[in-house]
């Protein structure tokens, strides 16, 4: 899930070009392993992300519990990089950026782990604790990593070499959908349909469904398992190679620095901002599945769409990009928000395969959104873009809220005339709308 910073640091490329020798190296020699070490993280946390998503209907499908409960596990996943994103910030200030990813690499394994005696146990509860522990991890990850990438060489170069630390992240994306999709999804027996489109599952015996269950959870289980493994070894190898700390000594007030935030209009209707955007990705990516099974489709085929819609995404952020050579970004993110608008719409109240298509379509205007408000946000800030940043990693608490509120939705066989999948997707509908008053008024007010 995480763009951080690629906005406001690509906006300013053409500028650095310029005035680069052509000889000075985005990574140069002596930071090229840690630079490898580091980018990697940007992959890991992308499969978290996209691993996590589709397990809302696997959850929903096994445990035999409502959308709105399944979506708890946004709740506690999202949750976590809310708690965390600030103590990681003051960590930052106070110890080595080593020290802080390794903090962030132990609670990633811890919670990946814990996946076995969830399983184990098979209560839901427990998953959702692991989940939010493996988050804590992650929000260290994100927090720290991304500063850390830009201390590693010239001021000059620290953009492409953000930019190339962040194109490991989609890798990790688009292989943890890959996974959800080909190891989990369509491994699920509970999933398993009649000819009349019925779930088996909710027709057996006690003990067949207990057995069907055990399974499931055992699938569930093990690809995070593995991933808690790759992370101690990640965790191993970062230990034990040497990290640059090339941090400037500042005077650190944290109550002067919170107050200054608070204060700055733009900041906090960018983190706003923010909060909505997450809130309808995380919808988005998540209930396509439920929207998808509702008209026929299986998990397994509704989660290649959802791929499909990773890959809208990913091209469209090179479009959007090449467009903000020649329209202001504030303008286009609002031009963007209407066009997530007019796709929802049609999910809405067209519905069916149009309404489908018309879902994973959204995707390419939600591409440049994340960057774009976070660019924003900080673009003006000068001493307190580290704290400024945490704050918007808070802002993902949007994927933690809104998920939950959609799920209640869902739940529900009609609304108004409407499918409750299809109504639901008013509250993202809600996110772009306030997306796009804040475009509109960043540009205004330029």
């Amino acid at each position: 899930m995480n763009e951080l910073l690629t906005d406001h640091v690509e906006t300013q490329e053409s500028f650095e070009q310029k005035i680069t020798p052509e000889k000075e190296q985005v990574v140069e020699k002596k930071y090229l392993v840690p630079f490898i070490l580091i980018s990697s993280l940007f992959a890991l946390w992308g499969f978290a992300n996209d691993i996590t998503n589709p397990m809302v209907s696997a959850f929903q499908t096994v445990m035999e519990i409502t959308t709105f409960k399944a979506s708890l596990v946004q709740f506690a996943f999202y949750g976590g990089y809310f708690t965390m994103a600030l103590p990681a910030a003051i960590l930052i200030k106070k110890y080595s950026y080593k020290s802080v990813i390794l903090i962030g690499l132990g609670l990633y394994a811890t919670g990946c782990l814990l996946f076995i005696p969830a399983a184990q146990f098979q209560l839901f509860g427990f998953f959702l604790i692991s989940l939010y522990i493996l988050t804590f991890g992650l929000a260290f990850l994100e927090t720290t990593a991304n500063p850390l990438i830009l201390s590693l060489g010239t001021k000059s170069t620290s953009t492409r070499r953000l930019n190339l630390a962040q194109s490991f992240n989609p890798i990790g994306s688009i292989t943890g959908m890959f996974v959800a999709q080909q190891f989990i999804l369509s491994q699920l027996q509970s999933a398993e349909k009649a000819t009349d489109g019925s779930l088996i599952y909710t027709t057996l015996g006690v003990a067949e469904k207990q057995a069907i269950k055990m399974h499931d959870l055992m699938i569930i289980r093990d690809p995070y398992a593995l991933l808690g493994i790759v992370v101690i070894v990640m965790t191993i190898v970062i230990a034990i190679t040497k990290i640059p700390n090339n941090k400037e000594d500042e005077q650190f007030n944290l109550k002067a620095t919170l107050s200054r935030l608070v204060k700055n209009n733009i900041y906090r209707e960018g983190v706003l901002a923010q909060v909505f955007y997450v809130g309808a990705q995380i919808m988005c990516w998540t209930f396509i599945i439920q929207y998808a099974e509702n008209i026929g489709y299986t998990k397994a085929d509704a989660q290649s769409l959802n791929i499909v819609a990773m890959v809208t995404f990913l091209l469209c952020r090179f479009v959007a990009t090449a467009m903000m050579k020649y329209v202001n970004s504030a303008l286009l993110l609002a031009v963007f928000a209407l066009g997530g608008m007019t796709t929802i719409g049609i999910t809405v109240f067209v519905g069916g395969q149009t309404g489908l298509y018309a879902l994973v379509a959204t995707s390419a205007f939600m591409s440049l959104m994340f960057p774009t408000i976070y660019g924003i946000t900080l673009e003006n800030l000068e001493h307190d873009k580290e704290f400024g940043a945490a704050g918007l990693v808070m802002a993902i608490v949007g994927g933690a809220l809104m998920p939950p509120m959609q799920g209640a939705l869902i739940d529900q066989d009609k609304i108004m005339g409407l499918d409750g999948v299809n109504f639901s997707f008013l509250i993202p509908f809600v996110c772009f709308c306030m997306i796009a008053l804040f475009g509109y008024r960043r540009f205004a007010n330029k």
